[in-house]
């Protein structure tokens, strides 16, 4: 008799489990590019070198050495100073202007804002037309003007700059899966010129990219008697600074929560390349972003808003922002700013006065 040959039937695999095995190896290799990629940025950080401050030689009589006229300024090992900008969306002044200073050896950050109509003695090179207020000098006359400008106000150097657009904020907030924000005021805010419309309770809440963006830009309320613009009335209780030290606790927010997630350091960078205006190169981008994933904020920050008063009238110029160069000489020295071993001295300073 013929003997049967029995096949066996190959199980059939459901298209669902045909599905989530797909999905399974997606999953696994993006998991490995992303590793990979973020293997590859680390590997690329190096210090950025910066050249020594010089101090200038007085003569001195025949055949003698010349001596310094000043103790010259040292720099601390491995502590760098960044500007940090953000432009207006209507206007293209620098809406947002932040000094920060990294000692990656002590792992110490000292971070100042600088109110955005401080006062200044201005002057387009073009033309010569005068303007008193600092937001102006990046549209007058470019991001180095901006930073000696700066250095003349703080007395330290500018090392780099990271100039950033709504969009690229926007980006790195919904990359880090949005942010928890306390809000610190009500805001209510409609203008129907730019379709602008800004409504937040003041508490803790959860914040996407566009939500944080409007807490950042909210200065004014427009429930006011009235209709607009009549019905316009200040959000801050102290106007635009209030609003500037939202702004900076918005962004220490957003750094905390995306050194939080170090795996997307590539996201970011691709963000950085798209949305960014800086001078920091890629290995530097890497160097810091390496470094600051040791960071703890709670110990190692500091922050201030440089003081003064922001009702002086200056050659015409209504609502400038004078600072009190005493306080701002205190606040460089004590809140982490200055970047070299010795303190810096009034004589430094240069800030306009009325």
């Amino acid at each position: 008799m013929a003997r049967r040959v029995l096949k066996s039937k190959r199980r059939r695999v459901s298209p669902l489990r045909r599905f989530a095995l797909a999905l399974y190896g997606i999953i696994v290799a993006l998991s490995a590019v992303i590793v990979v990629g973020y293997a590859a940025f680390r590997m690329m950080a190096k210090p950025p070198e910066l050249a020594q401050p010089t101090a200038p030689a007085v003569s001195a009589a025949p055949g003698a050495s010349s001596v310094p006229e000043e103790p010259q300024l040292q720099r601390k090992e491995y502590t760098y100073t960044f500007l940090l900008l953000a432009n207006d969306q209507s206007s293209g002044n620098t809406d947002t202007m932040m000094v920060a200073t990294y000692d990656t050896v002590q792992q110490q950050v000292g971070l100042v804002s600088i109110p955005r109509d401080t006062m200044i003695n201005g002057v387009r090179d073009s033309d010569g037309y005068h303007f008193y207020k600092l937001n102006s000098m990046y549209a007058m006359n470019g991001i180095d003007a901006l930073k000696e400008e700066i250095t003349k106000i703080l007395g330290i150097p500018i090392d780099f700059y990271v100039k950033v657009d709504t969009k690229g904020f926007v980006d790195l907030v919904d990359a880090v899966g949005g942010i928890y924000f306390d809000v610190p005021i009500r805001m209510s805010y409609d203008d129907p010129t730019q379709d602008l419309h800004i409504h937040f309770d003041p508490g803790m809440q959860y914040l996407n990219g566009t939500d944080a963006l409007k807490v950042a830009r909210c200065r004014k309320n427009s429930d006011g008697p009235g209709s607009y613009p009549n019905n316009v009335y200040d959000a801050y209780s102290n106007s635009d600074i209030g609003r500037t030290e939202t702004q900076r606790n918005l962004l220490i927010t957003v750094l905390q929560a995306a050194l939080g997630q170090p795996l997307k350091l590539p996201t970011y960078y691709e963000i950085f390349l798209e949305n960014v205006k800086t001078d920091l190169t890629l290995s530097d981008l890497a160097f810091f972003a390496e470094s600051a994933l040791s960071l703890d904020f709670s110990t190692g920050l500091s922050t201030a808003v440089l003081p003064g008063d922001g009702s002086v009238t200056y050659h015409g110029w209504e609502w400038c922002y004078e600072l009190y160069p005493d306080q701002v000489l205190e606040i460089v020295n004590t809140q982490g700013l200055n970047p070299y071993t010795t303190d810096i001295t009034a004589d430094m300073l240069d800030i306009a006065q009325t």
